[in-house]
C-alpha cells in the first residue's frame, strides 16, 4: 500500500503542479473533470455510477468550476440551478430509500464538491498572484497530509477521532500541524505575496486544522455509508474525492483569506 501511495504521488504531483503553473483553460478543465469524478463518487454511495441524477450532479459540479472561471460572481447562479433541478430530479428518480433523504444527499453532494471546488478556480484566477496562492494552498495541504501520515505511522499512539477514523492519531495531527504551518510561512516568503507576517502566521495557524477537518469530514461520510474509499481510481489513495477532501476546504480558506488580507 505504501509503495502504491508513493508511486501514485510521484506520477500525480508533477502533473498537478504543471497544471497549476500553466493555468487558464487547461487548469479549469482539469478541475472541472476532477469535480465531476468526485461528485460521481459521492453520489455512488446511494445510486449506480450512471444513474441520471448522479450524472446531472456531476455535470453541475463541473459547471460550477467553469462558471467560476467565466463569470466569477455569476458562478453562484450554478448553485441556484442546482437548488431548482436537483430536488426535482431526485424526486422523479429516487434511489433506494429515496424521498427527502435522497434530495438532501444529492444537494449536499453538489454543494460539498461543486461549491467548495469552485474556490479552486477562483483562487487561480486571482490577479496577479493566483498561481502563487494556489501553489501555497496545494503544497501546504500536501505537507499537512504527508506529515500527518508519516508521523502518525511512526509515533502515533493516541487516537484522534476513533469513531470516525481509527487510524488517525493526535501525534499525526500535531506533526501535520507543524508541517502545514511551516509550509505556509515558508512559501509566503518564497513567493513574496505582500502580506504581513502576522496575517500569514494566522493563515498558517488556520490551514492545518481546516485540512484535518476536511479529511475527517469525508471519513465520517464514508463511515456512515459503510465504505472504505470513495473509489479505487488512484492506487494506494482511493478515489478523487479522497484526494480532494482536505483541498476543498483549504482552497476555500485561502481564497477567503486573500479577500480579507489583500
Amino acid at each position: 500500500m505504501l509503495a502504491q501511495r508513493v508511486a501514485s504521488a510521484a506520477v500525480g504531483i508533477p502533473i498537478v503542479l504543471l497544471l497549476i503553473v500553466v493555468g487558464g483553460a487547461w487548469y479549469v478543465a482539469a478541475v472541472a473533470a476532477a469535480l465531476a469524478i468526485a461528485s460521481l463518487e459521492f453520489q455512488h454511495a446511494r445510486r449506480s455510477w450512471l444513474d441520471p441524477v448522479g450524472v446531472l450532479a456531476a455535470l453541475l459540479a463541473a459547471g460550477i468550476a467553469v462558471g467560476a472561471h467565466v463569470g466569477r460572481v455569476e458562478w453562484l447562479a450554478w448553485i441556484g440551478a442546482a437548488l431548482v433541478l436537483m430536488p426535482l430530479a431526485a424526486l422523479l428518480r429516487p434511489a433506494d430509500g429515496g424521498g427527502v433523504v435522497d434530495v438532501f444527499w444529492t444537494l449536499g453532494g453538489v454543494t460539498y464538491v461543486g461549491f467548495l471546488g469552485g474556490f479552486m478556480v477562483l483562487l487561480r484566477d486571482l490577479d496577479p498572484d493566483g498561481r502563487s496562492w494556489v501553489l501555497l494552498a496545494a503544497l501546504s495541504t500536501f505537507a499537512v497530509d504527508t506529515a500527518s501520515f508519516f508521523v502518525g505511522r511512526r509515533w502515533g499512539r493516541r487516537l484522534l477521532a476513533p469513531t470516525i477514523s481509527p487510524k488517525k492519531t493526535v501525534e499525526g495531527f500535531l506533526g501535520g500541524y507543524a508541517a502545514g504551518f511551516a509550509a505556509v510561512v515558508l512559501l509566503a516568503a518564497v513567493f513574496d505575496l505582500g502580506v504581513g507576517a502576522g496575517r500569514i502566521a494566522l493563515l498558517g495557524a488556520l490551514l492545518p486544522p481546516i485540512a484535518a477537518f476536511g479529511d475527517l469530514g469525508e471519513s465520517a461520510i464514508k463511515r456512515a455509508m459503510g465504505i472504505k474509499d470513495a473509489s479505487q481510481l488512484i492506487p494506494g489513495h482511493g478515489g478523487v474525492l479522497d484526494r480532494l477532501d482536505s483541498i476543498l476546504f483549504t482552497f476555500a480558506l485561502v481564497y477567503l483569506f486573500t479577500q480579507w488580507a489583500l
